[in-house]
């Protein structure tokens, strides 16, 4: 895990640290699993359902929490008793910000943080604290003319250079929306049930991204990097419990994951068994499933005839 520290005045002053300024320390840990099935592979076969590569291993907010909570019982061995206190996607943390001003990497178009032996593949996490830390200058940017990610995004989500319209992302649909996704937006999402990485997958910095050493994110679980829809359909709600047990996934919940599965199978190539598997549901007991069960099954039967 590498790290480096940046000062800055914390906006929301954890209750550890002492009023003023503080030190952030900004970390990164690779996730990409390079025992997955090849992304291009399984997003090319519609009868599959996409994950994000992130979310294939466990639940990288405990991983790195703990990891960072180590980090900083290891400085407390060596300097005594200090605050602090740790972030990992888990507060209203400009982690990408910090992380570009501490020298971690730079701020792509797509507005993830870039580096260049990792790519993007990889969670940021950050220790608040007290300690009186040398600050490390930020490394300049390298995306040049490229524009690869803005192209790639496939809902136009990138609406311009370091400018995302998050109510267009897929990562947001399928993660934060808890509601019904937008009727036009539906079609663009394909069969990415969780999550999105597009506008990684065509990252040209993303050829220098090496495979995670880390057991935690190596290891695919449950078969979840490219596992029929059909399948992912026919899971009860106690499938999904015990399935993602451990999982970021597991945070969205049974309605949503099924909600997000129709929309796949509404955008799957014609097949009767996809047709079959929407029916099953049809009466489901929630109104959101319902309601992408019943648009699924009318595109369906458009693309059939």
């Amino acid at each position: 895990m590498d790290y480096m520290a940046r000062h800055g005045t914390a906006r929301a002053r954890p209750a550890e640290l002492v009023p003023g300024t503080a030190r952030v320390i900004t970390a990164r840990l690779n996730y990409w699993p390079a025992k997955s099935q090849p992304a291009g592979d399984v997003l090319s076969n519609s009868h599959r359902g996409y994950v994000a590569r992130y979310a294939l291993g466990r639940d990288y907010h405990k991983v790195l929490r703990r990891r960072l909570a180590r980090l900083a019982a290891r400085i407390e061995d060596d300097v005594g008793a200090f605050g602090y206190r740790v972030f990992t996607d888990s507060a209203p943390v400009l982690e990408v910000a910090l992380a570009a001003k501490s020298g971690l990497g730079w701020r792509g178009k797509h507005t993830l943080l870039l580096t260049r032996d990792m790519g993007s593949y990889f969670f940021l996490g950050e220790i608040y604290t007290d300690l009186p830390l040398p600050t490390t200058p930020p490394v300049s940017a390298h995306c040049g003319t490229c524009s690869a990610c803005i192209a790639a995004c496939p809902t136009g989500a990138i609406v311009a250079p370091y400018e995302l319209d998050a109510r267009r992302c897929i990562s947001y649909l399928t993660i934060e929306l808890k509601g019904s996704i937008p009727e036009e937006l539906r079609p663009l999402i394909g069969n990415r049930v969780y999550g999105c990485d597009d506008c990684q997958l065509a990252c040209p910095w993303n050829r220098y991204a090496v495979a995670t050493t880390a057991h935690d994110f190596a290891e695919v679980r449950n078969g979840l990097d490219g596992e029929r829809l059909t399948t992912l359909f026919e899971w009860t709600e106690a499938d999904f419990l015990r399935r993602t047990e451990g999982s970021a996934i597991r945070r969205i919940g049974y309605e949503r994951w099924s909600r997000n599965i129709a929309v796949a199978l509404g955008n799957a190539a014609p097949d009767p068994s996809i047709v079959a598997a929407l029916r099953k549901r049809a009466d489901d007991p929630s109104a959101l499933v319902r309601e992408h069960v019943a648009w699924a099954l009318r595109r369906q039967a458009s693309a059939a005839n």
